[in-house]
């Protein structure tokens, strides 16, 4: 486990990723990664290979070509993510927000394993102690 800045305040632990089915909310995969480590490299962990649409916030947007190479059957509905100096259209703006609509249900998973299952803190020192436990 790593420790990781976030603006002024610094976090130590670890990050957990789940893949999850948007209709039956079943969770089929998870990985458990430093703090440290960005989101998108877990990306093909929490592929299985038959999804027809992933799902995802703007720390995704660069990975459709990951998407099409593990899922070449599935649309990708990540959000786009606006640059410097080229905010999002109203458009886009619109997408995004209905994106975010369906990426809700995944974060009611999270509350459950953090609140019911007592996953707020970890438990272990090592990342393979607490992978497994989770």
């Amino acid at each position: 486990m790593h420790q990781t800045k976030k603006g002024t305040q610094w976090y130590f632990g670890m990050k957990a990723q789940i893949g999850m089915d948007s209709r039956t909310k079943l969770i089929h995969s998870v990985a458990a990664t430093a703090a440290n480590v960005d989101d998108s490299q877990m990306l093909p962990k929490l592929l299985h290979g038959q999804e027809t649409r992933v799902w995802g916030d703007s720390a995704y947007s660069g990975q459709r070509k990951v998407i099409r190479q593990h899922t070449p059957k599935a649309k990708s509905f990540i959000q786009a993510k606006a640059h410097r100096h080229r905010p999002l259209s109203e458009e886009v703006q619109a997408r995004n927000r209905t994106k975010s609509k369906v990426r809700a249900k995944v974060e009611h998973a999270f509350l459950v394993i953090k609140r019911i299952f007592g996953w707020a803190k970890v438990r272990y020192r090592g990342l393979a102690k607490n992978t497994h436990w989770l």
